[in-house]
Order: structure tokens, then sequence, then C-alpha cells
């Protein structure tokens, strides 16, 4: 391993600055290691943020969840109050990669690094969530700018994730097998303000299907998604998938998401 210094600060305040003069924010790690150990990253400062206290833990404020940005995947999955409130988050929570991703993986982590296949995207962006930052709120809508890309300035940082109560939800992936990341993942919520469909995987990030959310904004049902062509012109391929398959995903994997939402 080549030399980098590590700093643990205490607040996030600290850990901003640090991030601000050129630090690398580490969180989970889970991608941000890797990359170091191919080569692909070679940050010269580690900014590890796991001993700011106040970036962890789940509370209910109103009718939404708080879930601070160093909350592992496996603490959300096991939560009892989002199992009962928001299944859809725990499931989501629960069947992101394998058992030792989920107990380092964080949701700051995994927003911050916006990887165009990973699965907390798509249920912050399906769910009309809020992204908490240590400037400012930042909409779901806004936080998400592509591959790799966030409305996130240097020296600043997640904090948290508001995640508004949906009457119904759900989410339904394809694994690819080698990585555990899914080729096509939907997340779809339906609520006071309509229906939102969330897809990752398929496309250079995370992005709504405004032709699905209209359907089933009429009729939410899986007939209505069925009913709906998915152009595949802009959709990846890859040696995994072809972006023609990856369209037939997205119908098929909305449509059992919507039947999994009506139970």
């Amino acid at each position: 391993m080549y030399a980098f210094t590590l700093e643990r600060p205490a607040t996030v305040a600290d850990a901003a600055k640090l991030a601000g003069a050129g630090g690398k924010l580490l969180a989970g790690g889970q991608t941000l290691l890797a990359s170091m150990k191919l080569r692909l990253a070679a940050p010269e400062q580690l900014v590890d943020l796991g001993g700011i206290q106040e970036l962890a833990g789940i509370r209910k404020e109103g009718n939404a969840f708080v879930i601070g940005a160093m909350t592992r995947h496996l603490d959300v999955g096991a939560n009892a109050e989002i199992k009962a409130a928001f299944p859809a988050l725990a499931w989501l929570a629960d069947h992101i990669g394998d058992r030792q991703v989920r107990a380092m993986g964080t949701l700051g982590g995994s927003l911050a690094n916006n990887d165009p296949s990973a699965c907390y995207p798509s249920a912050v962006l399906g769910s009309g969530a809020t992204v908490i930052t240590s400037k400012r709120e930042i909409a779901a809508d806004d936080f998400f700018q592509g591959l790799f890309a966030t409305a996130l300035g240097e020296d600043e940082l997640i904090t948290a994730v508001r995640f508004p109560v949906p009457k119904r939800a759900a989410y339904e992936k394809l694994r690819q097998k080698a990585s555990n990341f899914p080729l096509v993942g939907i997340f779809v919520t339906q609520g006071d303000a309509g229906v939102r469909v969330a897809v990752t995987g398929a496309g250079n990030g995370v992005f709504r299907h405004k032709g699905l959310e209209e359907a089933l904004g009429k009729s939410f049902t899986p007939e209505a998604a069925a009913g709906v062509k998915i152009d595949a012109s802009e959709l990846n391929s890859d040696l995994h998938a072809t972006a023609a398959y990856r369209a037939n995903l997205i119908s098929v994997l909305t449509q059992r998401a919507v039947r999994k939402a009506l139970g």
C-alpha cells in the first residue's frame, strides 16, 4: 500500500473542512478501498467519518424516517419501525450486496458515490426523499447528476436522508451474479403526490421513468405497466446484458414491483 495520512474528525464541521482541503471522505469504504487496492484511486489523505456519532442513527419524524448518513445497511434492514411502515426500504437495504457489504456499507457513502447500479439511489429518487447535507437540504430530483456525479460541493457531506413514508412501495431487482449489483433495479412508490418509478442499473445513473409514472398514476396495476413501451436507445449495453434486455427488465420488474406493492 502506498503512503497516505488518515484523519478521524469528531465533528461534521471538522470533516467538511478536511474535505474542502482535499481529503477523501471514507464512509463504509466498500468502493473507495477497493479502488485504492486496484490503484484506480490514490488519495493522499483519508477522512474517516466513523467517529462522528451524530451521523449514524434512525428516527421517525412525523410521516418520515430520517436516517443518518453513516447508518449501515444492516441496521436499516433490521429496523423494526422501518420494516413495519416502509418495508420496501428495509427489503432494499437487507438485499444490498452480501452480508459483509451490508455490515460495512453506509447510506451516505452509497449516495455520495452514486454508482449507476447502486440500489440506494433508486430508493431516494423513487420515494422523493430529501438529502440533508452539512450546508443545505437537496431534493432527490436535484441531487443525482449522472455517472458518479452529485450536487455535493467539495466541502459538503451528507449528514442524513429524510424518507417520506408512501402509501405503497416496492423494490425489485435482477442481480448480476458475480458482483451482486442489479442489472436493473426498480423502486416504485405511490403516495399523495402521485407515483414515482426510479430505475437503477440500466443507464448512466439512476433516473425516473416518466412513461411508467404516467401510466401507473392513471391505473396502479401491473397491466398498466405492461402497456408502456420502454425505449432502449439510451440504455446501457455491456458484457452482462444488452440495452434491449435491460429495457425488457424495466418492464417486467416494474410489473413485479407493482404487484408486490399491492400485496
